[in-house]
């Protein structure tokens, strides 16, 4: 299995709005292409919050086949709606997993 994670540093401006877009669309959206068989939302921490929470969200890739799909297919139109969305609210980096126990 293949983790993607996604973490963003988000402004404490728009926390909530940011998480419940999160929870109501980008999640729904990113699942939707069939890349994914799981999802966890976490907050990081012990991180300096003082100008807003860091997030990760980890999806789960039954494989490596089904990863790379969503890389080439969607990856680039859902980084794209986010950062449209949010601007310099957020900064995010993405990173990928290999599962191994």
């Amino acid at each position: 299995m293949i983790v993607y994670n996604v973490t963003t540093k988000v402004h404490a401006s728009v926390d909530l709005a940011w998480l419940h877009w999160q929870r109501h669309t980008m999640i729904k959206e990113t699942m939707a292409t069939g890349a994914f068989i799981a999802y966890k939302i976490l907050r990081l921490l012990e991180q300096d919050d003082s100008e807003g929470n860091t997030y990760a969200i980890q999806y789960t890739a039954a494989d490596e086949d089904q990863y790379q799909q969503y890389l080439k297919l969607h990856a680039p139109s859902i980084h794209k709606k986010a950062t449209e969305k949010w601007g310099d609210l957020i900064i995010s980096f993405h990173s990928s997993l290999e599962v191994i126990q």
